[in-house]
């Protein structure tokens, strides 16, 4: 089997500082060797593909993990039903189009936080069966809530039970039945709203579902092997979550010393997806009026609140509501200048929350997130360190981009 051999290369593993002077041996889909160069390297095999990399930086593939592949200018069309604004044959377009983005800036792991139409199945089904390409990706549920939550509908369309985004539960039994029903149709991820607040119309102390509503929904999820995760914003609902055992918390936005023991104790995720709220505030300005005032709050209480929170030991990712009005998909690299120059995170924990943690938490941890023997080889091709500079990763794209030994995006430097 044909062996890539990179020499000279800088590796930044996922967890520790970078180091210098390394070879890195891709087999197949897998890296069989990590080690320090010598003169010579590895043992020659026939077709061996020989690479030096003269210093520059392997890294692992990034997960994003709030990500919402159907959208497109969402909440540009207001009389028009969330999640109807295009056909379910359009949406898929834009779903292998916004992945495609994702695979090309270095995400090689995408998680779903809210997809329309069902479609989002279908299209990671594209992708593993190489009809399309674009990352590895964990599709989700419509998002399941109430009645009348947020998102329900807009006023005149009284004909319609739910749109496409939306899927509406009543009552624990129902809930039950939902979560059942999108897996079936391909969710590996099941996404509620239970508050309001963070980019909804509701007010963020209303919680949207009951108790016994948000226990039936996690363990029917649970039962069947799936992720379950949550549009959470105010205190109360956070700690009920994580008292029901949720995994993955949206925005956490009052996120206090209480929660961050909790958030410790269970394990579960947190995607603070600051970028939008402060994406939003200045695109909008002054027409915000008063509610100007309460996103720079929140955001000024999470900034302060995140590095306590890290220090504590809570698993952040990255990933925000990308394809929101005057939000497109592609500026995910601001993302990451926002944690490490707004909230003190370093490079390396922004990293972090990229690599090993969104591995942990798509529950391949064992095989992706790091670079290491054994493990896919999902690497990312740096000229730089962003470790030392997170604009290597922020404001260009990589070099190239690899996808189970795969080059699907970029180019190597030219074989020795």
């Amino acid at each position: 089997m044909t062996r890539l051999v990179l020499t000279d290369a800088t590796v930044l593993d996922g967890t520790n500082a970078a180091v210098a002077g390394r070879t890195v041996v891709i087999e197949g889909d897998r890296i069989t060797a990590v080690e320090p160069d010598r003169p010579g390297g590895p043992a020659p095999a026939d077709g061996d593909i020989r690479v030096d990399l003269a210093g520059r930086t392997v890294m692992p593939g990034m997960f994003t993990c709030h990500f919402h592949s159907t959208y497109h200018e969402l909440g540009s069309k207001p009389n028009t039903p969330y999640g109807n604004e295009y056909p379910p044959s359009y949406q898929a377009l834009i779903a292998a189009k916004n992945l495609r983005t994702a695979l090309e800036l270095g995400y090689t792991g995408v998680v779903g936080a809210g997809g329309s139409n069902d479609v989002e199945g279908g299209v990671k089904r594209a992708i593993e069966d190489g009809l399309i390409r674009g990352p590895r990706f964990w599709a989700s549920s419509r998002e399941l809530s109430t009645t009348g939550h947020s998102n329900d509908g807009v006023p005149w369309h009284w004909g319609m039970r739910a749109s496409g985004a939306v899927r509406l539960c009543d009552g624990p039994e129902s809930f039950r039945l939902g979560v059942r029903e999108e897996i079936k149709r391909g969710a590996d991820v099941i996404k509620l709203f239970v508050t309001g607040g963070h980019g909804t119309t509701a007010p963020k102390d209303r919680i949207e579902m009951t108790r016994d509503e948000l226990a039936a929904a996690i363990e029917a999820a649970h039962q069947r092997g799936v992720l379950i995760r949550a549009h959470l914003v105010n205190k109360p609902a956070i700690m009920m979550a994580l008292d029901l055992g949720i995994d993955i918390v949206d925005h956490c936005d009052e996120m206090d010393d209480e929660v961050i023991a909790a958030l410790v104790e269970t394990g579960a995720f947190v995607v603070p997806s600051l970028h939008f709220p402060k994406h939003f505030l200045g695109f909008m300005g002054s027409g915000l009026g008063f509610a100007a005032d309460a996103i720079q709050a929140d955001l000024n209480h999470m900034y302060a609140a995140i590095p306590k929170a890290q220090a504590a030991g809570v698993k952040f990712v990255l990933g925000d509501d990308y394809g929101a009005i005057g939000f497109p998909h592609g500026l995910y690299g601001r993302e990451l200048r926002l944690y490490t120059e707004h909230a003190g995170v370093s490079p390396l924990d922004v990293i972090r929350w990229a690599t090993r943690n969104g591995a942990e938490l798509a529950r391949r941890g064992e095989d992706l997130g790091t670079i290491a023997a054994g493990r896919l080889a999902d690497v990312l091709i740096l000229d730089g360190d962003p470790s030392v500079d997170i604009g290597v990763l922020a404001d260009r794209p990589p070099l190239a981009v690899l996808k189970g030994g795969e080059v699907v995006a970029g180019t190597l430097p030219p074989a020795t």
